[in-house]
This record gives structure tokens, C-alpha cells and sequence, in this order.
């Protein structure tokens, strides 16, 4: 089998060691903020502003000259399997894929633990796709990326994100389902932590990079939009009110009672309800609402006559009700509004344009309502220029949400329990206005029950495998969308 080459930051000398002790490995290119004193004739030092710089990575690919080029993602031990490199390149010979990459094992507290990957498609365009530590790039692929898409930009921290949306663009990545490897962990915080990372004023320089690349990457692949966006429909319906908040319940007995009242707290210069579709929920939360409607008019309880609905589907009921106002604002049945001018700021900004959507700020909170890292959430990467393209390289669009109901009732939310908002947004933000308000209106609050507080790797899986088909469905319909204006 021919040699690759190797390119790395600097790692611990055992894991070193393996690379430089390989027959398969001609040279190891270690990229790095000034030279290091390397141990073996094989090992090149490459001074770099870092691991992630494009003019970096850019000097290293110029000096390759072997078919394949592996690439260690982080600065971390890393165990090889006794076949791992030559399976890997078995797989991208064969295949003629210009990226693979595989499962790994992962270790956890001195114990090896399974961590599966996903597989790759048109949607994975998060920078935060989990490619593990060991990644095969193929430098044919690489060489025809550049000469079609151009060499990587001149970035600090998007130098590898660059380069494999430009490979993956006319070439095949391909997940091996085989765990080949070993690396050590080296984020401990648990998945609810993780997911608020790109929202980190502290990330806020590498985020501009990161949408700056993604956003050429759009233009490269015809799913890019320019700000120009369609008026909403004028409603000739007739609504009970002019707002609703909706509130999918199930099995919330301790926290849907303070909710409820949150809403019911609210002061507006217009008519609202609040509509709660109870799940067939099978502890009190059931009884609390029935008492609570009795009391309060504007509160209406669904129970739906289906017993398969997800968040989403107890939103379309909601929506579909003759309970409905004009405008439907989202809480969720744990949260509450950070005070009683919340629905009155979220009507007072649809009133100020023309928006289809709108989309507020949060609080993260402890059970006893005690802010808690990373605080404010706020999402001001959504520039009115820019952000529906840059959400879609994003987790999420923020909240709480709000919707023109017109809009709603003509296309509904996904029957899902993760992910129904983000497709909904994504859909309306591609021909509509989305309003933005960036002070916090609810406090979310955190705890063992939360949908995405501390995720296993299979639900983590599970949850980004969908929303990264919900974006392979949206840059279709987008690229679609393009092509109808050219025709």
C-alpha cells in the first residue's frame, strides 16, 4: 500500500510514536505556534498562527506529495488499532471517497467506552460535525477542490471546516461503522453544556470565520440567499384573540402550574389565551390544568384524540384549534416568562415589520430560577443580511418563538420532539422575515428531565442525524428555489 502523510498538533510522544513507527506513514507534518524539537528524521516542524489556520494548512498541502494525507483533529492521546490506517485507506482507495473517517472508542474516567459517529450527507454542514480524532482526506480530492473552489481562505480558526466543504462538494465522505481507534476525551462537560458554545461571546471571532466560510460554501453548492424576501399573506380569517401562547404538555406536574401562570401574569394592550395540549399526560398534570381552567376562561385545555404526536403534532393541533389567535408564541411547559410584559414586546415587534416569525432571547436557569452558565442566550449571529444562510450551519434559531398563524396553518411542523422548531424556522425564514428581540423574555430552566440537558452519544447521534437531514431537505429546497428564479 502506498505511504500518506501525516498532519497533526502537537501530541504525546507515545501517540506519536505509532505514526512514526508505521511503514504507511512517509512523513508527519506537525503544525504548530513556532518550531518544536522533533524526535525523528519522519517529523517536519511547521510554525503556524494554528492547527486551524488556513495559511497553515495551505503550506503543509503544498508539500504533499502522497496519495492520502491523515489528519488528527485535536491535540490528544490517541491509541491506534492494530489495522486502523490500512482499513481506512482500503475503504477510501476502494470507494474513491475524498474524505473517511470512522467510530472510535472513546476514554471516560480510565474506562473505554464506544463513541458511533454518523453518517455524513449534503445537510452535515455544522462545524461542529463529530468526525472523531482521525480523519483520511484524499489529496487528489483536495487538489481538484482548489482548483474548482479555490484554496482555503485566510482564517485562524476555519482552516479544516474550509477545506472539507470544499472536498465534499463534488466528492464522496464516507463513514466507516467500525470503532478503529482509542482517543481520550478531551471535552468532559456534558452535552446540554456543549450545545451553547457557538453563542459564547468568547467564540465570537471564530464564529464570523466559521459563517464566512459557510456562507461561500452556499454559494459554491447554488443555495445561497440574498436578502430579498416576500411579503406575508394578508389573513381574511377571523381570530378569537390576537395572540396564543401554546404549551405541549406531558407528565409536567411540577412545572406546567408555574407556566401556565407565567402567561396568565402577562399585561397587553390585546386579547391573548393560552392553549395547553395535554399529551394524555398520566401523572397530575391533567388534574392541575382542569382546575386551573376553571378558574381562568383564557386557559383551554386539548386533549387530542391522537395518540401519536410528538411536540410538533401538539402544536399543529393547537395551531388548527378555533382557540388559535393571530400571532401563536412558544413556552415550553417547564419555562416561564421572565416577566409580564413578554407577550406584549413579542407583538410589539411584529407589529414594527413585516416578519413571519419571531424570535426571542433566554435565560439558562437552575430549578430555583438561579442563573447558571452560559446565562444569556441570545443568538446575535442572525444578522438580518445574513442569517437565514448562517442558520443553517447552526443547532438552533433561538427562542422563545412566535408565529404569523397564517403561516402555521399552511405548513405545519414536523411530528417530532427535537428539531420541529429549527425546520419550521428554516422553512419561513426562506422566503420571509425573521424578527429578532435580543433581551432575555423566559427563563429556561435546566434539570435531569430536560430534552437535551445530559444526552448518551446514541440520542446525541440520534438528535444531530435528524436536524442535519431537516438542512439536507432545506439546501435542496433552496437550491431548488435558485434554479426556478434562473429559469
Amino acid at each position: 500500500m502506498n505511504p500518506i502523510s501525516l498532519i497533526t498538533p502537537p501530541i504525546s510522544r507515545s501517540s506519536l510514536e505509532q505514526f512514526v513507527d508505521s511503514p504507511l506513514v512517509e512523513k508527519i507534518y506537525v503544525l504548530h505556534e513556532g518550531l518544536l524539537d522533533l524526535p525523528h528524521p519522519k517529523c517536519v516542524s511547521v510554525p503556524t498562527d494554528g492547527f486551524s489556520s488556513g495559511q497553515g494548512i495551505n503550506s503543509v498541502l503544498r508539500k504533499i506529495k502522497t496519495e492520502f494525507a491523515v489528519v488528527l483533529t485535536q491535540a490528544l492521546d490517541l491509541e491506534l488499532g492494530r489495522t486502523s490506517l490500512a482499513r481506512l485507506l482500503q475503504v477510501a482507495k476502494q470507494t474513491g471517497s475524498g474524505i473517511v473517517y470512522s467510530d472510535f472508542h472513546e476514554m471516560k474516567s480510565g474506562t473505554r467506552q464506544q463513541h458511533p459517529t454518523i453518517d455524513y450527507q449534503l445537510g452535515s454542514v455544522r462545524d461542529g460535525f463529530d468526525f472523531g480524532g482521525l480523519i483520511v482526506y484524499s489529496t487528489r480530492a483536495i487538489k481538484k477542490a482548489f482548483h474548482q473552489y479555490g484554496k482555503i481562505a485566510k482564517v485562524r480558526w476555519a482552516g479544516w471546516y474550509d477545506l472539507r466543504l470544499k472536498v465534499s462538494i463534488d466528492h464522496h465522505v464516507m463513514h466507516v461503522p467500525e470503532f478503529l481507534y482509542t482517543k481520550g476525551e478531551k471535552d468532559l462537560r456534558k452535552s446540554g453544556e456543549k450545545q451553547f458554545d457557538y453563542v459564547d461571546p468568547r467564540n465570537l471571532a471564530s464564529q464570523k470565520e466559521m459563517e464566512a466560510v459557510f456562507t461561500k460554501h452556499l454559494k459554491n453548492i447554488g443555495a445561497y440567499l440574498k436578502p430579498n424576501f416576500k411579503k406575508v399573506p394578508k389573513s381574511a380569517e377571523s381570530y378569537p384573540v390576537e395572540a396564543s401562547v401554546i404549551i405541549p404538555v406531558r407528565n409536567r406536574e411540577k412545572t406546567v402550574g408555574d407556566a401556565v401562570q407565567s402567561v396568565l401574569s402577562q399585561k397587553a394592550d390585546f386579547s391573548f389565551n393560552v392553549i395547553v395540549v395535554d399529551n394524555h399526560s398520566t401523572d397530575q398534570t391533567t388534574k392541575i390544568l382542569s382546575e386551573l381552567c376553571k378558574k381562568n376562561p383564557s386557559l383551554r385545555q386539548l386533549i387530542p384524540a391522537r395518540k401519536d404526536l410528538e411536540i410538533g403534532g401538539c402544536w399543529n393541533e393547537a395551531v388548527m384549534s378555533d382557540h388559535c389567535g393571530r400571532y401563536a408564541i412558544q413556552l415550553d411547559s417547564d419555562d416561564i416568562y421572565s416577566g409580564p410584559d413578554t407577550l406584549q414586546k413579542i407583538v410589539d415587534e411584529f407589529r414594527t415589520g413585516d416578519y413571519a416569525m419571531v424570535i426571542g432571547s433566554y435565560k439558562l436557569v437552575n430549578k430555583e430560577l438561579q442563573e447558571i452558565p452560559p446565562g444569556l442566550i441570545d443568538h446575535k449571529e442572525w444578522t438580518p443580511e445574513n442569517g437565514r444562510n448562517n442558520a443553517l450551519r447552526i443547532n438552533g434559531l433561538g427562542a422563545p418563538r412566535a408565529f404569523q398563524t397564517v403561516l402555521l396553518r399552511q405548513d405545519l411542523l414536523p411530528n417530532v420532539s427535537y428539531g420541529e422548531d429549527y425546520a419550521i424556522g428554516l422553512h419561513l425564514s426562506r422566503e420571509y422575515r425573521i424578527g429578532r428581540i435580543y433581551e432575555p423574555l423566559y427563563l429556561c430552566r435546566r434539570w435531569e428531565g430536560n430534552t437535551d440537558a445530559a444526552l448518551t452519544i446514541e440520542k446525541s447521534n440520534k438528535n444531530d442525524l435528524y436536524k442535519d437531514r431537516v438542512r439536507t431537505m432545506e439546501i435542496l429546497a433552496r437550491q431548488a428555489m435558485n434554479r426556478g428564479k434562473k429559469n
